[in-house]
């Protein structure tokens, strides 16, 4: 049976209103934007079939991935996967920036499980949790690729939102700012990306979604 340590908080806003606060940031996020470099886009959201259990729809979404033990890659500290996310994105690197976030079977295996998203009162679907998540992350990349991307982004440090959200193993951090000098004696801060996931040691990013 279907168990978690960490639920919703009642008072939580419904499925339905999640499912249109996502859309609405996958939307805003980018709808110029025409897939992602270096990777395939997701070519629709799957169907969700309210008929089966949670368990079911997991081992579907689940089927052909290999179940990872661990966050693979990333960076062994939050600071050190910024500072990767700073260089990576003012070298254009793109493949850099795809290892740094996390993978579809790290999803699947490590992030759904537990995260209150999956969970009344939002009961998203793992296919159409991780459509709205890699959507949103893609559009955001992309964005910011073409905002800040192939020039010096003078970064100076970050902040993260709070304390981090406890998910099982998992600690979800963010969402994170980033400041950096925009002219002499100025600084500004920007959201370039958005949630950072953290795993026994292990850091990476669950979505690149901005406010550019």
């Amino acid at each position: 049976m279907r168990s978690v340590a960490c639920l919703a908080p009642p008072g939580a806003p419904g499925r339905l209103a999640v499912i249109g606060w996502l859309l609405g940031m996958v939307v805003w996020s980018g709808a110029a934007c025409r897939g992602r470099a270096g990777s395939p886009g997701p070519s629709a959201a799957a169907h969700v079939d309210s008929a089966i259990s949670w368990e079911e729809a997991l081992r579907r979404f689940q089927a052909g991935l290999t179940a990872p033990s661990s966050l693979e890659g990333g960076a062994t500290s939050r600071d050190l996967l910024v500072r990767e996310f700073v260089e990576a994105l003012a070298a254009r690197d793109t493949a850099r920036l795809l290892a740094l976030e996390i993978t579809r079977s790290e999803f699947a295996y490590l992030y759904y499980p537990t995260t209150p998203q999956s969970f009344p009162p939002y009961d998203l679907s793992p296919a159409l949790l991780w459509f709205l998540v890699s959507e949103n992350s893609r559009k955001g990349l992309m964005h910011a690729l073409e905002e800040r991307g192939g020039k010096p982004l003078r970064f100076v440090g970050y902040t993260c939102d709070g304390k981090p959200s406890v998910e099982a193993a998992n600690r979800i951090w963010g969402p994170c700012m980033v400041r950096r000098v925009v002219r002499k004696g100025d600084t500004a801060s920007e959201r370039l990306f958005s949630r950072i996931i953290e795993r026994e040691g292990r850091f990476k990013f669950l979505s690149y979604s901005n406010k550019l």
